[in-house]
């Protein structure tokens, strides 16, 4: 499924992969006691984010940013053909959801020309390859891949360990990017295009960065990889996912975020949210979110 937003000169496609449920809320989220859970339910449900048994429900898609100048994919979803037994939606798809989305959009994969990671995790770096008579090559042939190396050095000491940490994803959608000498290190700070400014958002993953990008009015936006998995995050900033690296710093991160959107107006634009991004009101010393369809 494609959605596609504009501001300004930008356009903003939206490119589902999987809409579906994921994990108990109170796995997910190793803070949420059954009183909690019980508290924010009803508003959970209300903003499609969970399910009649409790379970989380997130949106596995990519966001491609279409510039005047340039095109940029920012994560690139799960992946077909992906040995990923522990996850069975995931594992050895073969459907051509994505693909479909991407043309529905009218993109090719050879109109990227940038494929931004957030981070490295299994579910944001699937689609950097494709499988072809047998290996493993970049999907997008044009597009330089934006990583940083903490990231990079993570996955690669995980590797070392096991060879299914995070799922094997670093063999099968990192490496042959790097092999293939299309990888572009980046760091916080870093201008990728005009206009579009990389940021730091450590904390989930320890070298996971956003991307901030501002068109004038009604146009600031802050794609923000899982420094927010779910919108219960907005009203208790203070839990973090049990995926978090670093959930301390993940705290901080997300704070810094909630009070710029809630102070600048601008939309944040989480990888997993079920919509079109959304913005933040500050109410009672607390935040609530307001979820764009």
């Amino acid at each position: 499924m494609s959605l596609t937003l504009t501001a300004g000169d930008l356009t903003i496609h939206r490119i589902i992969e999987q809409e579906t449920t994921f994990l108990a809320a109170q796995d997910m989220f190793p803070g949420l006691t059954s009183e909690l859970l019980a508290e924010n339910r009803a508003w959970l449900k209300a903003a499609r984010a969970l399910d009649d048994s409790d379970t989380l429900i997130l949106c596995f898609q990519s966001y491609i940013v279409k510039t005047p100048h340039h095109t940029i994919l920012v994560d690139s979803c799960i992946g077909n053909d992906k040995p990923r037994p522990t996850r069975p939606k995931w594992n050895m798809k073969t459907d051509d959801t994505y693909m479909r989305a991407l043309k529905a959009a009218a993109l090719s994969v050879a109109d990227i020309d940038y494929v931004m990671c957030t981070h490295l995790h299994v579910d944001h770096v699937g689609w950097n390859t494709r499988l072809e008579n047998g290996k493993w090559v970049p999907t997008f042939p044009n597009a330089r891949y934006v990583m940083t190396q903490r990231e990079i050095d993570q996955r690669a000491a995980d590797t070392a360990k096991s060879p299914q940490a995070n799922h094997g994803s670093y063999q099968d959608s990192v490496l042959p990017i790097l092999d293939a000498g299309r990888a572009q290190i980046a760091k916080p700070g870093d201008n990728l295009v005009d206009g579009a400014k990389l940021l730091d958002l450590a904390g989930h993953s320890p070298g996971q960065i956003g991307l901030e990008l501002a068109v004038g009015a009604g146009g600031h936006f802050i794609f923000c990889g899982d420094a927010i998995h779910s919108p219960v995050q907005v009203f208790r900033p203070e839990w973090s996912s049990g995926f978090c690296f670093d959930p301390a710093h993940a705290v901080r991160t997300r704070r810094m975020l909630l009070e710029r959107a809630a102070g600048e107006d601008l939309r944040l634009i989480p990888a997993h949210l079920r919509g079109a991004g959304m913005r933040v009101e500050a109410k009672q010393g607390g935040f609530v979110p307001l979820i764009e369809a």
